[in-house]
């Protein structure tokens, strides 16, 4: 174990965020820390790293080992480039290969003893260079750059700037390349790109510490981590698994803890109606009897009403019209931005019903596409045509359709002006706003909060077009899911902007790549694309384009003949099972660790040495084969 929160309690103000909550990271462990807005996520990671104090408990960090924290913001005024920002880290290996040039010259003039001595220090020290990686540090910093977004142009860009993405993304790579033991990371994904988070991904299931991720993106979590520790009313829970295995449990508990909350609220019913019964009779005995009861009910253990799985935003998407068959069609488009051309010469057709999604690296030209089609932005060339009775509702991720000085209130009220006070307190409410929430100015809201604004103005809108930009950014799981399911619902036609792939899998009917300044097609969701898209890519921009702007690793060696490549594949296939075997075993023996725990607590098991002497040797062998599984997963996921 190499992370352990004990106990920890936090309160702001009368509002308390987490209540005698413990939780434990093991060595080597991918995590995540899950919850709704607000629920106290990054408090928790503030509390591990001393930035805030817990009212009370205990964090314990393993002897001699490190911490990094990459916060969601990052204020910095630094006048340093990017590059250089990053070689911070390397400088002790920098200096190492100082000191082994700088042993080497002086061996050329050196004899006897004094030769010897110096060859004993450059040995040592050429040993400790290598176990430091030192002969790669140049392509380790250049290789973490590029993947994170940075082209080799950018490397000599002042930190100060930069967009507060943009500084996000560089100390997210110069803390992956201080190597800490253990990793904590606030909405890592929030600035990146597609191509930079699958990068980020391989990255953190081969990095050879923990890992605490604090992430709203479903997919990022299914892919990297194996235990979800979720936050939920201040009680913090502990589940193995990823994302997936998570939900899937979370809902059956639920379910469960549902049941008993309702049969416990039946016999409190029950129990008040036979108490009243027994009053009634106003005879001695019967009183006694009914105080006995009121007794047993005062100290009945109540059973907390479970949150509602659909507790956040309350969306319904219903167009007012609905349009023509032929709703969007795009003809010849091009925009350039100087010497930046974006996109040239594209076309398009988007039918009633269809839900799109346009997806590409950062600076393809997304937006500014959503923006030209929108009347935000001029093209260059081209032709846009909106079909019949085509009316649009607009999701802008910079919030621009919302007035910052108005109240939200008046923001609603002044768009929509035929709603009473009531209609639009109860939209707002809808959207979590209440009681005098109302009356904050919009300026003064988070970006999640106007997020949820700008939602709410859609929903009004009753637009049978809606045109989206990062819908999905600030808002936390549960709304996200709300959110999918409005659109999977909604009877109009949808296109949007996202890096969300869980999003685009659950809510796209098809995808439009943005790629070498054209689009490519996919007639499917996010799992479609991946199939499909080297085949198609190759199609649309020629194969070598496509390969050289492929987020994935093109292999080395393209002359392997077809004997060579079944070989390689089937190879690969054993890997995988292997793989899956391993975790299934760790899976298993953490699992039996876990009851092993429960039971050991338990009177007659504690008291029973026999028993408790047999439980006990059962875990350690299971740790022993566990450290063996741990090493031969990192060896099989390598």
């Amino acid at each position: 174990m190499i992370l352990a929160c004990h106990q920890i309690s936090k309160s702001f103000g009368d509002v308390s965020i987490i209540e005698n909550g413990s939780f434990h990271i093991e060595d080597r462990e991918k995590a995540a820390i899950v919850g709704i807005n607000g629920a106290g996520k990054s408090t928790i990671l503030k509390i591990i790293t001393g930035e805030l104090s817990a009212d009370s408990g205990t964090v314990v960090l393993s002897k001699d080992k490190t911490l990094g924290y990459l916060a969601q913001h990052q204020e910095c005024t630094s006048d340093q480039t990017i590059y250089d920002t990053l070689l911070e880290v390397k400088q002790d290996i920098i200096d190492l290969e100082k000191r082994l040039r700088e042993l080497e010259a002086s061996m050329k003039h050196a004899d006897g003893e004094e030769l010897s001595r110096l060859m004993d220090a450059y040995t040592r020290a050429s040993h400790e260079f290598e176990q430091a990686n030192g002969y790669a540090w140049k392509s380790e910093i250049v290789g973490v750059l590029k993947g994170l977004g940075f082209s080799e142009e950018d490397f000599g860009k002042q930190v100060s700037t930069l967009s507060g993405g943009q500084k996000t993304r560089v100390y997210l790579g110069r803390l992956l390349l201080s190597r800490p033991d253990i990793i904590l990371l606030d909405e890592p994904t929030n600035h990146l790109d597609m191509a930079s988070i699958a990068w980020l991904e391989t990255y953190l299931l081969n990095y050879p510490g923990s890992v605490l991720i604090v992430a709203h993106d479903r997919y990022f979590l299914d892919r990297v981590v194996t235990k979800i520790i979720e936050i939920d009313q201040g009680h913090v829970t502990m589940f193995s698994g990823n994302y997936t295995a998570y939900a899937e449990k979370r809902a059956m508990l639920r379910e469960a803890k549902m049941k008993e909350y309702l049969n416990q609220q039946a016999e409190i019913r029950h129990q008040e109606a036979v108490i009243q019964k027994l009053r009634s009779f106003n005879r001695e005995k019967s009183i006694r009897r009914a105080e006995s009861r009121e007794k047993l009910l005062s100290r009945m253990e109540r059973v907390e009403k479970p949150t509602e799985a659909a507790s956040a935003m309350h969306i319904k998407l219903e167009p007012q019209v609905m349009s023509g068959n032929d709703v969007l069609t795009v003809r010849e488009l091009s925009k350039a931005f100087g010497t930046n051309t974006l996109f040239s010469d594209v076309s398009f057709e988007i039918k009633r019903g269809e839900r799109v999604a346009v997806i590409g690296n950062n600076g393809t030209g997304k937006t500014t596409l959503l923006k030209i089609i929108n009347g935000l932005l001029p093209a260059d060339h081209g032709d846009i045509r909106l079909g019949s009775r085509v009316k649009i509702g607009y999701y802008d991720q910079e919030q621009q359709v919302l007035h910052m000085e108005k109240t939200l209130f008046d923001e609603l009220q002044d768009a929509y002006p035929s709603m009473d006070n009531t209609q639009v307190r109860s939209v707002l409410a809808a959207f979590l706003f209440t009681g005098d929430d109302v009356f904050k100015l919009v300026g003064d809201l988070s970006g999640g909060e106007r997020g949820r604004v700008s939602l709410a103005k859609l929903m009004l809108s009753e637009s049978n077009l809606l045109i989206l930009d990062e819908p999905t950014n600030h808002l936390d799981i549960v709304s996200k899911e709300i959110l999918e399911d409005a659109l999977n619902n909604y009877t109009g036609t949808v296109l949007y902007v996202s890096h969300d792939r869980y999003f685009i899998n659950r809510t796209a009917t098809r995808i439009l790549e943005l790629k070498g300044q054209t689009f490519i097609n996919y007639i499917g969701n996010y799992d479609y694309y991946l199939e499909k898209r080297e085949a198609l890519a190759a199609a649309y921009v020629g194969k070598e384009t496509a390969e050289a702007l492929s987020p994935q690793p093109v292999p080395s060696d393209n002359r392997l003949d077809w004997q060579a490549q079944k070989e390689e594949k089937a190879r690969e296939r054993k890997r995988q099972n292997e793989l899956k075997k391993t975790e299934e075993e760790i899976s298993s023996l953490e699992e039996r660790n876990a009851q092993i725990d429960e039971l050991s607590a338990r009177p007659d098991i504690c008291t029973n040495m026999s028993e408790l002497l047999k439980l006990t040797h059962e875990k350690e062998e299971n740790d022993t084969r566990l450290s063996a599984l741990y090493e031969l997963w990192e060896s099989l996921a390598e």
